[in-house]
This record gives structure tokens, C-alpha cells and sequence, in this order.
């Protein structure tokens, strides 16, 4: 944790508490942090599976802080403090709002002036902050990957209250590819909560056995920083693929800098602004184009028409083979756009004309037809 953060934060291993994987250690957290009934603000798009593990076995509510695409669904303090609003006219009581950095599914990291409005909004209502950083070792291109953790630091707020309410969640999955090892942990400065969830790991332990293979594996430095290395210039070519092919086909990406994935934009592709239309696209996408993308209303996204395309878990022929369906699939797309263009032009001429020939009957001499 601390290499990927460039040894700018230091780590206690006493503050670290292993959990099976982030899913559980997200929802060691908010028993930890919120009772039933209380609220966690979660900036959109979020990765969809929060709505699972944050809210069935807890009981709490997730509110949005609604982002957008006028600013790369960059959160700002204005978004926060709307959300927060919304809460207390539900008469939720917000104890704390958790990110994604880097962000799932935007592919983006967060910049120094959003983890300021993130620390800065925690400090001035005392709530929490959990930033789940499982992607943080994916960063393949700049701007660079800062840790909430970091940004504090530089605020000199280790002495200070917010410093006990800032935590971390990070997992091997990702960064090291080992999902199916299910190995998370928490990172807290709070011994309450350290404590808490240590007695709460008993119902989500990874195995001795996994512990004693994956020491092995990390004991060697050499290995992983050579893995970590090779793993980032594989998903920038990867991206790059991706984006440029996406490209060709008159389809633009939300500017990315890490994660196994592209936030794309579609909104041009669909039959009109409305979550139906997208619902429709992402049907013709997976039955006639043959290719699984998720669509934007799955992450909770504000707007109609984005959706998350997964790039690494494809060979580079795959990503070819796709690119092409996609380009043919939006060449069909324009040419029955232009079709029904064509069709509605030449309807709305011929009632045109017959409209004028109406009028100039009405409004002539009925005598002189007549005669």
C-alpha cells in the first residue's frame, strides 16, 4: 500500500484488519460507522454492486451526489451539499460518504482539489470518509494517484479529529489480479473502529492458506513491482485500443487515467434522452452486436446514454473483433437514421403540399368552382 502511494504515507500494520475481499470489508466498515436507517452519500456513477454491499445487511441508505459530464462527473462541493440536503429532508442522518478513487466506473482519479471539498465537507459536518482504493495500483497514466490519506498529510491534519475519521479499503484483486483469493483489509487511524472490525472479521476471514501463499508472493519486491509495472503498460495499450477504435466509429470516451475499463460516451446513438433508449441500446448492443457493456442507469449515472466498457479482460483480437461490430453496428445506425430522415422529410413535403392545395381551395371563390 505504501509503494503504490509513493511512500508519502505511512502505514501502521497495527491499524490494518483483513477482511475477505472489499466487498466485505466496505460492509465491516458501515456496520462499524452507521445504524439502520442512517445514510451514506456515494458519488455517481458507482460501481452497482455498492447497493448490495452497503445496504442489505446493515440497513443503511445510500444517497447520491448526483455528478455530471459538464465537468467529467468531477464531485464538487456544491453536489455534496445538495446531497446532503436531500438527506436531511428525508430525515436521514448522513454519517459519512464514501468514494471510489481511482473510480469505478470512470476510470478516473480524483484531483487534489476534489479530496480538499471531500475533507473539508467531512470536517465541517463530522462525518466520515471512506475511500475504497482498489484500483490504486492500475494508474497507468498521468495525472498520478492521490490517497485521501495523502491529501490530509498535506493539510497537516494527522493531530486533528477528521484524521480518526478518514479510511481506507484496499484488496489484491485488481491491482495484482487475484480475485477469486478474496483478500481485503480496512485501514483506519481510529482504534474504535480498528477494534470493531477486527471482532466483525470472524465472519469474513481469509484463510491461513492464502495468507502463507500470497506472503511468498509479495515477500518478493522485485516480482511485484515488476508485475505492477507490466500490468500498467499493458491497460494503457489496451485503453489506448480501445479508444481509438472506438473513435473511428464517431464514439468518444470520458478522458481516462486508470482502471480495467472506459466510461463511453453514446448519447449521440440513442433514439431520444430517456433511460428507455438506453435500456434499448444496450439490448441491440448485447443481442445484435454480441458484446457485453454495461449500461450508465446500472451505475446510478444522472445521464442517459454512457456505459462501461470493460478492456482487459479481452486479447488484442478480441478488441479488434469488437471494434468492428461496434463500427458496423453504428453504420446501421446512421444508415436507418438517414433512411427515416429521408422518410419523415418526404411525409412532412407531401403533407406540406397537400396542406397548401387545402388552403388555396379554402380560400378561394367557391362560385368560380362551380362554373
Amino acid at each position: 500500500m505504501a509503494k503504490i502511494r509513493g511512500n508519502k504515507v505511512k502505514f501502521d500494520p497495527n491499524n490494518l484488519v483483513l477482511a475477505a475481499g472489499a466487498t466485505s470489508a466496505n460492509e465491516t466498515l458501515i456496520f462499524c460507522l452507521a445504524d439502520p436507517g442512517e445514510a451514506i452519500l456515494l458519488p455517481t456513477p458507482y460501481y452497482p454492486g455498492f447497493d448490495r454491499d452497503l445496504k442489505w445487511r446493515t440497513g443503511v441508505e445510500i444517497v447520491p451526489v448526483h455528478c455530471w459530464s459538464s465537468n467529467g462527473f468531477r464531485i464538487t462541493m456544491f453536489a455534496l451539499e445538495e446531497a446532503y440536503e436531500r438527506a436531511q429532508k428525508l430525515n436521514l442522518k448522513v454519517k459519512g460518504v464514501l468514494i471510489t478513487n481511482p473510480s469505478n466506473p470512470l476510470g478516473t482519479t480524483m484531483t487534489k482539489e476534489e479530496l480538499d471539498h471531500l475533507i473539508t465537507f467531512a470536517m465541517a459536518k463530522n462525518i466520515h470518509v471512506i475511500s475504497d482504493e482498489v484500483f490504486s495500483g492500475t494508474v497507468f497514466d498521468s495525472p498520478g494517484f492521490i490517497s485521501i490519506l495523502e491529501a490530509a498529510m498535506d493539510r497537516n491534519l494527522e493531530n486533528t479529529d477528521v484524521w480518526s475519521r478518514i479510511h481506507i479499503v484496499y484488496s489484491l484483486s485488481k491491482d495484482l489480479g487475484l480475485p477469486g483469493f478474496r483478500v481485503g483489509m480496512i485501514y483506519s487511524n481510529n482504534k474504535t473502529v480498528v477494534g470493531a472490525s477486527t471482532k466483525m472479521s470472524s465472519f469474513g476471514l481469509v484463510s491461513s492458506q492464502t495468507q502463507y501463499l500470497l506472503t511468498n508472493v509479495l515477500a518478493s519486491k522485485r516480482f511485484t513491482s515488476k508485475y505492477m509495472k507490466e500490468n500498467q503498460k499493458r491497460l494503457k495499450k489496451r485503453k489506448e485500443m480501445l479508444v481509438s477504435g472506438l473513435k473511428k466509429s464517431g464514439i468518444e470516451c470520458l478522458k481516462s487515467n486508470a482502471g480495467l475499463f472506459c466510461w463511453v460516451d453514446m448519447r449521440h446513438l440513442l433514439s431520444s434522452n430517456t433511460l428507455e433508449a438506453e435500456t434499448k441500446l444496450w439490448n441491440q448492443m448485447v443481442c445484435d452486436v454480441g458484446l457485453s457493456i454495461s449500461p450508465g442507469s446500472s451505475f446510478h449515472c444522472s445521464e442517459p446514454g454512457w456505459f462501461r466498457v470493460c478492456f482487459a479482460n479481452m486479447s488484442r483480437g478480441t478488441l479488434q473483433v469488437a471494434m468492428r461490430r461496434i463500427k458496423d453496428f453504428v453504420e446501421r445506425l446512421n444508415f436507418m437514421g438517414i433512411k427515416m430522415n429521408y422518410q419523415q422529410n418526404t411525409s412532412s413535403l407531401s403533407r406540406k403540399l397537400l396542406s397548401n392545395w387545402v388552403r388555396k381551395l379554402s380560400s378561394s371563390d367557391p362560385d368560380e368552382h362551380e362554373r
